[in-house]
C-alpha cells in the first residue's frame, strides 16, 4: 500500500494486541498513542490493524488520537460542529459531507503549503517555527478573511450542487406514471 499524500514509499504498520498495547512492526517495540500521533505528524502512513483478527482499525485509533486532542486545552470542534456532524450520521447527505470535509480539508493544506513556499522564497530557510508563528499570528485577520472568503464560496457551490440533486431528482421521477411530484418551492 502506498500513500501518494506524503513523501514515504510505504505504510507504517502497527498491531494492537488484546491488552491494548500497539507495537510498531518497524522498530519491533511497543509504542503508546502519542507516538503514533508523532509518526503522523512526521507524515508517515501508519496503518493499524488487530493483531488476533487482523481487522483494520485504522481509523479506531486516529480517532482515539483525535479525542485526545480534543478534550485537551485547545480543541479544534466547537460543540455546535461536532453537533452538526453526528446529525449527518444516518442522513441521505452523510456520504457527501464526508467527501466534502474531506476536500476542505484538502484545500486548506494546499492553502497552507503555498504559505510555507512563499515564506521560504523570501526568506530561505531561515525563518524558524517561533518567526513563523509570529507571522501567522500577524497575518491571522488576512487568513481569517481569506478563509472565510473560501468558505462563502464553498457554501455557494454546495448548495448550488444540491439544488441541481433536486432539480435532477425532481426530472427522473417525473418520468414515473405513478407519481407526479410536486417541483419544491425556491428559497429566494
Amino acid at each position: 500500500m502506498t500513500n501518494t499524500n506524503n513523501t514515504h514509499d510505504f505504510v507504517r504498520l502497527i498491531k494492537k494486541y488484546p491488552n491494548r498495547r500497539l507495537y510498531d512492526t518497524q522498530t519491533s517495540a511497543y509504542i503508546t498513542l502519542v507516538d503514533v500521533k508523532q509518526l503522523i505528524l512526521a507524515n508517515e502512513t501508519v496503518q493499524v490493524i488487530d493483531a488476533k483478527s487482523n481487522e483494520d482499525i485504522t481509523r479506531s485509533v486516529l480517532l482515539q488520537i483525535i479525542l485526545e486532542e480534543e478534550t485537551g486545552d485547545v480543541p479544534m470542534f466547537s460543540a455546535d460542529a461536532l453537533t452538526s456532524i453526528i446529525r449527518f450520521y444516518g442522513s441521505a447527505m452523510q456520504g457527501m459531507m464526508g467527501s466534502y470535509i474531506e476536500k476542505n480539508i484538502n484545500a486548506f493544506i494546499e492553502v497552507q503549503e503555498r504559505m510555507v513556499e512563499q515564506s521560504k522564497t523570501l526568506y530561505g530557510n531561515q525563518i524558524g517555527p517561533e518567526a513563523w508563528a509570529q507571522f501567522m499570528n500577524s497575518q491571522a485577520p488576512v487568513l481569517q478573511n481569506m478563509m472565510s472568503s473560501y468558505i462563502d464560496q464553498s457554501k455557494n457551490l454546495f448548495v448550488q450542487m444540491q439544488d441541481q440533486m433536486q432539480g435532477q431528482t425532481y426530472n427522473m421521477f417525473r418520468a414515473f406514471p405513478f407519481v407526479t411530484p410536486t417541483k419544491p418551492p425556491k428559497d429566494e
